[in-house]
């Protein structure tokens, strides 16, 4: 027999094994519950892992070809140091430009703190020069010794400190969503259990009957299982439509609130929540058949 077939019987089942398994009440009831609530729950948790790692990596590439020049000087020395400093970038090698941020744009950067109407100019504000780099990137090190001795009043943030935290959040955050999906998967498979376990104790009766007259009990197994396989992947089929839906109506990404927009999927990120009520059915039709030969075995 091909594996189509067998597919297309399991699907299909057998009318005299199916009596033995209940085609509605509480445990039908409860293995569609529990499947689509781990299921609506799973879509979510890959939502955000994926959304903040997704965060985490375009910070991290933002951060790596840039860096921050600040040149902290009296008020008199500020313009001449500023020249200075741009002068010795314009001649560094793996640094493709350099400009220093007006009075304007550092309000903007300053505003969100301290509010639109902050004066600059009667405050000892530090010149800020925006640095980026090219492909092969420059020495950092090397540079920090030119500045040192030509602007002294420079200190040069190549955002090393800020891009190493990222990267490191993004592959913990990305672990994070595999374990929720893991536990989630686990506590699926326990409640389909204790359901079947249910079923199996309230049809003993039943089951006594059929192996009277002559079914086998991979033969009454195989009912159950088929019968609560289906229960999860029906059940999870509709608890992820039901998640997808929830976050496809969540807001889109806004530079200006990053953290709280954009957490929905992109592109091809949509593909990867229709792989969970796969995955329900798989862990449905291996907790169910484990919990059934168990049962039938301890059965008189």
């Amino acid at each position: 027999m091909s594996a189509l077939s067998r597919i297309a019987g399991f699907v299909v089942g057998d009318a005299q094994a199916d009596r033995a398994v209940p085609p509605s009440g509480f445990t039908a009831n409860l293995t569609t519950f529990s499947a689509a609530a781990m299921a609506f729950l799973a879509v979510f948790a890959l939502a955000l892992s994926l959304a903040t790692g997704r965060l985490a990596d375009r910070w991290g590439q933002e951060l790596a070809r840039s860096s921050t020049l600040r040149i902290s000087a009296p008020g008199d020395q500020i313009q001449t140091q500023t020249q200075a400093a741009l002068k010795v970038l314009q001649t560094t090698p793996g640094v493709a430009s350099a400009r220093a941020l007006s009075a304007d744009e550092q309000r903007a950067l300053l505003e969100p703190w301290f509010g639109p109407d902050l004066p600059l100019e009667g405050l000892p504000i530090p010149q800020l020069i925006e640095i980026s780099e090219d492909s092969t990137g420059y020495d950092a090190a090397g540079l920090r010794l030119r500045l040192q001795a030509e602007v002294p009043g420079a200190v040069l943030d190549d955002h090393t400190r800020w891009r190493k935290p990222l990267i490191r959040a993004a592959g913990r955050l990305r672990a994070l969503g595999w374990l929720s999906i893991a536990l989630i998967g686990g506590a699926l498979a326990a409640m389909i259990t204790l359901a079947a376990n249910a079923a199996l104790a309230a049809n003993a009766r039943v089951i006594a009957v059929l192996r009277l007259v002559g079914a086998t009990d991979g033969y009454i197994a195989q009912a159950f299982v088929r019968r609560f396989t289906l229960r999860g992947l029906s059940g999870a089929a509709l608890g992820t439509a039901l998640g997808m839906g929830a976050v496809a109506v969540l807001p889109a990404a806004q530079d200006t609130a990053g953290f709280l927009t954009g957490l929905g999927f992109q592109g091809a990120h949509w593909l990867v929540p229709l792989f969970i009520p796969l995955l329900a059915g798989a862990v449905a039709f291996i907790a169910t058949r484990a919990a059934a030969r168990k049962t039938l075995r301890e059965l008189p």
